[in-house]
């Protein structure tokens, strides 16, 4: 017959039966079983009326932790096993009829704020126990001194009722009376104390002064001290006190006796202990976590002269793709291998390996012959990584990118250390991954700039830091100036003049690339207009704009275009907007739509870098461009005479085709005479390159178009 519970009450009585079983063992309390879950049963049924409520309320979970506090649940353990009690059967027992994905979110908050209930509780009951003790061992000293001068009966009534132990000796250090509360807590009996000697009671971990102290107090040098210690009980477990000790005088003020007020603080210290644990340690993988291991790298690089550290940050490769396809259940077991692994290779004295967060790991060296140890710190962890890992009956292939650091102490930050790390394990990873890189201060520089740059980049635009420079478009027939092309430059702070191979890709990575493109297509228009306004006839002089992959997807870029020419009066034909063959290799229709859009307005289109994207000739017929840009590449070896005859048979071959498709070429990079009437002759239209004119401003632009038309 099934004894499951039926009825709701049955239910919640037996979700308290449970709850009860797991924290009844390491709960304080004279309390039988059941008894114990009848007080559980109550702080149950909060629990699950705050599972079902439509509007969640924190504060009555915060009540139930606390009331943990106050059926003396404080073992480190109790709350651990309540959470874990109320994580997998509060919604089994106390959620039905509900949503569950909604009620195990409710029960997620639940926990935390029991958790953040019990531990303000457990805080508070703490500072008022420390308090009363103090006060206690206030009032026990002074009462205790008196009644040892005046009745033997009041002494003995003070002595045995004190809360906190108390023991008497001689000064010495015979040990002569001792109270029930001190024989409780060392575990011994009242015999087994008062024939010891005070300087037995010696511990590994005492403080350097808890002797120097004490000989200064029986030598009447001092009247009282307070230090923590610990003590050995018989049984071999360590307690540790709050631990006061007083001189007593008798009526004439001589000194007699030595009184020890001890407060047991073992409990308190294993709790702060496992909540330091917990604060340092990953949950996931036991390994030391980020603060931790700051923590060491902080003592590493504070090291002596002659000391020297090394660090290897660790990423696995394609972790995202694991956890994507297998779920996250199977990404965390994966690290949790990835750091029994690791941990076997840091073993050595001065090692150590910590996750960082993620699939992000890092191990440290220490010592004065890091150079090497380092190296073979790095070889062991991409050894322990090529062993496939079985999960879930798969198994699963594990690459990682390394970046290693390594250098004298005292030399630079740990923020410092850490980013030249993980600058380093990029470009492992950059690199195809599965290799471990050495940091390189240059790449780490350039790499840092490049990040500054990247984060300067949307303030740049907003404080008017770019500006525009044209470099001539060339008739190669009569050798007059058709138009120019617009080069955008960055007038950086502390850079200086920045070309466009420095910041394009940036701003392309962060989208900025949009504004930015908008606002040089503006000003090159306005450029544009004005040009044509000086040139008094002479024609009108064209202006070339680069368009970035990112600009051809985004929506505006046909509405943009025209609301700039028409702001500016300027006629489409004056505009030519140049397009990378490689952002057109493979372009559908919907790509190709706006060019379409803007080539039939009668904006030219020009296929820039041509002969760069290995494309098949024939696209070109589906392409709405007007004009291509031959690549400098194919013109090269035209600088010298005689030109080499492969390169101008495909010249020759390209120009053809492009004239038979009503094509313009425009030549790039053109630096001597001998190269521009080469490409005349080969049949080119215009070209551009310092032969003619390096890039500058506009009015430089302008007297040249004077001059041509001056003759």
């Amino acid at each position: 017959m099934s004894t499951e519970p039926h009825g709701p009450e049955d239910r919640l009585r037996r979700f308290a039966t449970i709850w009860s079983r797991a924290v009844f063992p390491v709960t304080s309390t004279s309390a039988t079983r059941p008894e114990f879950e009848k007080q559980l049963l109550p702080l149950a049924r909060r629990l699950s009326e705050a599972l079902r409520a439509r509007i969640f309320d924190a504060d009555e979970s915060k009540a139930v932790g606390a009331a943990l506090v106050a059926a003396h649940c404080t073992d480190p353990d109790a709350l651990a096993r309540t959470l874990d009690c109320v994580d997998a059967y509060l919604v089994l027992y106390c959620g039905e009829g509900g949503v569950q994905e909604d009620l195990r979110a409710r029960a997620a908050r639940i926990q935390h704020a029991m958790a953040a209930g019990f531990a303000r509780a457990l805080r508070e009951r703490t500072l008022a126990e420390q308090e009363a003790i103090a006060q206690a061992a206030l009032r026990a000293q002074g009462v205790v001194a008196q009644a040892l001068h005046a009745s033997e009966a009041r002494f003995r009534a003070v002595f045995e009722g004190a809360a906190i132990g108390i023991g008497i000796a001689d000064l010495e250090g015979n040990v002569l009376q001792v109270n029930s509360a001190l024989l409780r807590m060392f575990g011994l009996s009242d015999q087994a104390l008062r024939g010891r000697r005070v300087r037995e009671w010696t511990h590994p971990d005492d403080a350097p002064q808890t002797w120097r102290l004490y000989e200064e107090l029986v030598s009447g040098e001092r009247e009282h001290y307070h230090v923590e210690k610990a003590f050995y009980r018989p049984d071999g477990t360590v307690l540790w006190t709050n631990l006061t000790v007083s001189l007593l005088r008798d009526a004439d003020g001589n000194p007699q006796y030595q009184l020890a007020l001890m407060e047991d603080t073992t409990e308190r210290r294993l709790l702060n202990l496992r909540l330091r644990y917990e604060a340092t340690h990953d949950a996931l993988t036991g390994l030391p976590n980020r603060t931790f291991f700051f923590e060491r790298l902080e003592k590493a690089l504070a090291a002596g002269e002659d000391q020297r550290f090394g660090l290897c940050y660790l990423d696995l490769d394609g972790f995202k793709t694991i956890n994507d396809s297998l779920g996250h259940a199977a990404g965390d077991r994966l690290l949790v291998e990835i750091a029994d692994r690791l941990q076997s290779c840091a073993t050595a004295p001065g090692e150590m390996v910590a996750r960082l967060g993620g699939d992000e790991f890092v191990a440290l060296t220490t010592g004065p012959e890091t150079q090497r140890e380092v190296d073979e710190l790095a070889a062991r962890i991409m050894n322990a990584l090529l062993a496939p890992v079985s999960i879930d009956g798969r198994e699963l292939t594990v690459r990682g990118s390394i970046g290693v650091v390594e250098g004298p102490a005292g030399e630079r930050s740990p923020a410092e250390v850490l980013r030249s790390a993980d600058i380093t394990m990029y470009r492992a990873k950059s690199a195809g991954g599965n290799r471990f890189e050495l940091a390189d201060p240059e790449a780490d520089a350039r790499a840092i700039t490049r990040h500054g740059l990247t984060t300067a980049l949307p303030a740049a635009l907003d404080r008017n830091e770019f500006f525009i420079e044209y470099q001539p478009l060339v008739h190669l027939g009569d050798g007059t100036v058709r138009g120019a092309e617009a080069l955008v430059r960055w007038l950086h702070p502390q850079h200086g003049v920045l070309g466009p191979d420095r910041f394009i890709p940036l701003a392309e990575h962060t989208g900025l690339i949009v504004p930015l493109g908008r606002w040089v297509l503006e000003q090159s228009v306005r450029q544009a207009r004005a040009w044509q306004e000086r040139c008094d006839g002479a024609g009108p002089l064209r202006v070339n704009v680069n368009l970035s992959p990112c600009q051809l997807t985004h929506p505006g870029l046909v509405q943009d275009t025209v609301d700039i020419l028409e702001r500016a009066g300027v006629a489409p034909e004056a505009l030519c907007l140049e397009v990378t063959e490689s952002a057109l290799i493979g372009a559908d229709d919907d790509l190709l739509k706006p060019l379409r859009r803007l080539a039939e307005m009668g904006i030219d289109i020009a296929l820039d870098d041509f002969g760069t994207g290995y494309s098949n000739l024939a696209n070109l017929r589906r392409l709405p461009v007007s004009v291509l840009k031959l690549d400098r590449s194919f013109t090269q070896s035209m600088q010298q005479f005689p030109a080499d005859p492969v390169d101008l048979k495909i010249v020759e071959g390209i120009v053809s085709l492009a004239h038979s498709l009503n094509l313009a070429v425009t030549v790039e990079g053109v630096e001597t005479g001998a190269q521009a009437e080469q490409l005349r002759i080969l049949g080119c239209d215009t070209a551009q390159g310092w032969y003619y004119a390096r890039p500058g401003p506009p009015e430089r632009l302008h007297e040249l178009a004077l001059v041509d038309a001056t003759g």
